[in-house]
């Protein structure tokens, strides 16, 4: 959607002056974000949600986004946006708890191991040395990894925003921490130990998976646009993004010292 006030007017009337009407109008112009997001986060719904109940947390999210963003940050708001749209859709469906037992088990067996192979080998894990130390073959443990990551349980943006915030309540954003190129941690955000963790924690992924963690929270690309990048199939998108975010999560809710290894 266009707007006959040119964007950067309507952020100003909206932040100086506080001009409902310009909000208004910044939130339809992006309003667009919010059906694409939902369609990338969920792509088989549960059978007790309907599409327009992840559009509806999604455009809180948007509303939020709008309401917090800050002009004279170097982020773009779409990038904002789609995070803070996809955490809401997130907590939406982890307040639903519409995921099986089975599979959060899953995750927790996951987490554990590869944290548990990077403190003894101090370095990450290989899909190999995970598959051996979970007694699967590599076929299955990558199976695993889609399946996991297709259940929609796995999420940078919902680890940030959930449990794992700051004392104050405060929730982390992704694009606090990434920046363009590098995903290390911005230089003008106040840092905190959290934001320094995830920072330190990305650049301690496999090139790869760092790859995958800042095209799909970034730039907003796809899995499918990904492997297009990449090279590979959808599929070894999806098991390159559970890996990254199990360790990231091993990463900040466990053993920071972890990150004191050269």
């Amino acid at each position: 959607m266009t707007t006959s006030v040119p964007l950067p007017d309507l952020w100003t009337r909206l932040k100086k002056r506080n001009d409902q009407k310009a909000r208004d109008q910044i939130i339809n112009h992006y309003a667009y974000l919010v059906k694409i997001t939902a369609g990338r986060v969920v792509t088989s719904l549960p059978p007790n949600l309907e599409r327009d109940d992840l559009v509806s947390a999604g455009l809180m999210g948007l509303i939020k986004a709008v309401d917090q963003f800050d002009v004279t940050r170097q982020v773009k708001f779409e990038t904002y946006a789609i995070a803070l749209i996809r955490g809401a859709i997130l907590e939406m469906l982890r307040e639903e708890d519409w995921v099986p037992r089975s599979v959060r088990d899953n995750v927790k067996a996951l987490e554990r191991t590869y944290y548990q192979l990077e403190v003894k080998l101090g370095r990450p894990a290989t899909e190999e040395e995970v598959a051996t130390e979970m007694g699967l073959t590599e076929a299955e443990l990558l199976k695993l990894l889609v399946n996991t990551s297709r259940a929609n349980v796995l999420s940078l943006d919902d680890m940030l925003m959930g449990g794992g915030g700051s004392s104050d309540g405060e929730r982390l954003h992704l694009t606090d921490v990434l920046q363009d190129e590098n995903a290390n941690v911005l230089k003008d955000v106040e840092t905190s130990a959290m934001k320094t963790s995830l920072g330190v924690g990305i650049d301690r992924l496999p090139d790869r998976e760092r790859l995958v963690i800042s095209l799909y929270y970034y730039e907003g690309l796809t899995f499918k646009e990904i492997g297009k990048v990449l090279t590979v199939s959808e599929s070894r998108v999806y098991q390159l993004h559970t890996q990254a975010v199990l360790r990231l999560r091993g990463y900040l809710q466990r053993d920071t010292a972890l990150f004191a290894k050269d």
